[in-house]
């Protein structure tokens, strides 16, 4: 709901005009190949803008009332439409096109899921996750509680690379239990040392609100090397104050003398 608020607020600044209402303002950056950091940096607010609005599913043709919209608010033209009346409506939208796009996500993800589930030395879970051992490890077995050290590239089922820490040179590490319900359970049945491959229906990852970057009710794949495990052993009890007992010792570990 925040996001969808979020959308509401960028919308209702930005405005809306007819398609064409205002194409004048010299060249534009449609299609331009930025060269400089500072005209990165602008194509960087366009994907990041587009990121947040994906939510509306919309046609190209919406997406130029969109455009002329944006256009009209940054020039400092008066919107054609009375942003008082039609912005309240933006939350209702973005509600009703994102239910529509994740079930329609769903419907295609239900068929690339059964055959993934097909392939050789693939297991479907009762959850749902279809689990395929790529490499297999001989160290450590993570437990949900555990923080894994990770490798990992994520993809949408037409391929569509959306995050790689073999991008970004750099693993990622976090608590296996504060993940999505696919990671949680599928690299505890890893081991250190260890590649899988996860395919994810959309409830044991984003559901159907879905990410930027990741449609809603989308099913996800992700190449998960686990590199290390370190046990998320609870912080020790603080010392009491002088002259009082100790407090007690988290359970399963000694209270400090």
């Amino acid at each position: 709901m925040r996001k969808i608020l979020v959308v509401a607020a960028l919308f209702a600044v930005a405005g809306c005009q007819p398609q064409g209402a205002n194409n004048a303002g010299g060249a534009s950056g449609a299609g331009a190949n930025p060269q400089t950091d500072e005209q990165k940096t602008f194509y960087a607010l366009g994907v990041t803008l587009a990121r947040q609005i994906q939510v509306f599913d919309m046609s190209p043709e919406e997406l130029e009332y969109v455009k002329a919209g944006l256009t009209a608010q940054v020039t400092g033209k008066e919107p054609v439409v009375d942003i008082q009346a039609f912005g309240p409506k933006l939350p209702e939208l973005a509600r009703t096109r994102s239910t529509a796009r994740a079930e329609k996500e769903k419907v295609k993800s239900k068929t690339f899921l059964e055959e993934a589930a097909k392939e050789s030395g693939a297991e479907r879970t009762e959850s749902g996750l279809i689990y395929k051992t790529l490499t297999e490890g001989t160290g450590a077995q993570p437990t949900a509680s555990d923080i894994v050290k990770v490798n990992y590239r994520g993809t949408l089922p037409d391929g569509k690379e959306f995050d790689s820490s073999y991008k970004r040179n750099e693993p990622a590490q976090f608590p296996l239990n504060g993940v999505i319900k696919c990671w949680t359970e599928g690299v505890q049945k890893m081991k250190v040392g260890g590649k899988a491959k996860l395919v994810c229906p959309s409830d044991l990852a984003y559901g159907d609100r879905g990410t930027p970057g990741i449609p809603g009710g989308s099913a996800l794949v992700f190449e998960v090397e686990l590199l290390d495990v370190q046990k998320n052993e609870p912080p020790p009890a603080p010392p009491a104050p002088e002259g009082q007992p100790a407090a007690p010792a988290p359970q399963g570990q000694p209270a400090k003398k």
